[in-house]
């Protein structure tokens, strides 16, 4: 069968693999639908941050697919079903596993796609326990994008940051695949949403998402221009992934008492941060990785009401996947580029 394979630093292949072994106890043999691309997979691409994997590696770390046959004792998905993929193989055992803390697995053995063979392959094995069902309504496309796209957001903003209706919120990097689906989520329950986007092309797309004010952050200072809209107050939240760039500014946006939850670190794993500013102003800070599976249930759900929806930049096939990499290494895509193994 057909796969995508990192053979090494920046070279990605279409290789051929042998298909599963018949699953055993607890697994599922899956049909991979589609595999949703995010910045990190341009991480991996680049050889960084992963020492302990090792190649040739299947990459892809956000996935759908069609159940096609149960190992023995799996009991919580059925033939034909269409299923999300939980991207770190977690222990299950553990306390946190038990409490439904998925992302805070003890034993984890590693994320799909980066310490282990990732879900750009035709078909693929794995524990029953790890797939969440999706619900009527909600297609290959959107299964593929709840792991990560959007079940990372639903655990930085409700679990983490605990966004309420009526808020003041800057969204970071509004036109990423993250970006949109914070967008839709922090609007829907009814917030003012200020964001930030790398171009003047992208300013439309945001506000057609529901981003109230949108900051073109090439031509002007974002947190200047957010204190100017709040009158100098500064927003309860900053959803922030980009990093070094940008985490100055976005302590500077924060209300007194406000929340910043990050997820991410593009630009950079280091930074300087004012202490004195971080405990006068009783300023919370969030570190959030990865979700539950809860996440990935409920945004789902919303998927499924109409209440949000993915915003698709790019679909591609095996064939296109090396030009996708370099269309997100120089951030041109507004959404997401999936590819589609159909």
């Amino acid at each position: 069968m057909r796969a995508l394979q990192l053979l090494d630093d920046r070279k990605l292949e279409l290789t051929d693999i042998p298909e599963p072994d018949a699953p055993g106890p607890g697994e599922v043999t899956l049909r991979v639908k589609a595999v949703a691309l995010n910045h990190i997979d341009v991480w991996g691409w680049r050889g960084m941050a992963f020492a302990k994997r090792k190649m040739p590696l299947v990459i892809g770390a956000e996935a759908s697919g069609v159940v096609e046959t149960l190992g023995p004792g799996v009991s919580n998905v059925l033939p034909g079903q269409l299923v999300s993929i939980y991207g770190a193989r977690t222990c299950g055992l553990c306390k946190a596993c038990r409490e439904g803390r998925d992302n805070l697995c003890e034993h984890v053995g590693g994320v799909h796609g980066f310490h282990l063979d990732g879900f750009a392959q035709e078909k693929v094995n794995l524990p029953a326990r790890l797939l969440v069902p999706a619900p009527p309504g909600v297609d290959a496309v959107g299964a593929a994008v709840a792991p990560v796209t959007f079940g990372t957001v639903e655990h930085m903003l409700f679990d983490n940051a605990r966004l309420e209706p009526g808020e003041t919120i800057l969204v970071h990097a509004g036109g990423s695949g993250i970006g949109t689906a914070a967008i839709q989520l922090a609007k829907k329950i009814g917030c003012t949403v200020i964001t930030t986007v790398g171009s003047n092309d992208k300013v439309e797309k945001a506000k057609a998402l529901g981003a109230d004010h949108v900051i073109n952050y090439r031509e002007d200072r974002f947190e200047g221009v957010v204190r100017k809209l709040t009158k100098k107050k500064g927003v309860d939240v900053v959803f922030e992934h980009v990093g070094k760039d940008t985490w100055a500014g976005s302590m500077l946006c924060l209300k007194r008492g406000g929340r910043l939850v990050t997820c991410g670190s593009t630009s950079g794993v280091s930074t300087e941060m004012n202490l004195m500013m971080l405990f006068q102003q009783q300023l919370k800070l969030f570190g959030s990785f990865g979700c539950r599976m809860e996440n990935m249930a409920n945004a789902m759900q919303k998927m499924a009401r109409g209440l949000v929806s993915p915003v698709i930049d790019t679909e591609v096939t095996f064939d296109g996947i090396a030009t996708a990499l370099e269309r997100m290494e120089t951030r041109q895509v507004f959404g997401k580029i999936v590819l589609k193994l159909d």
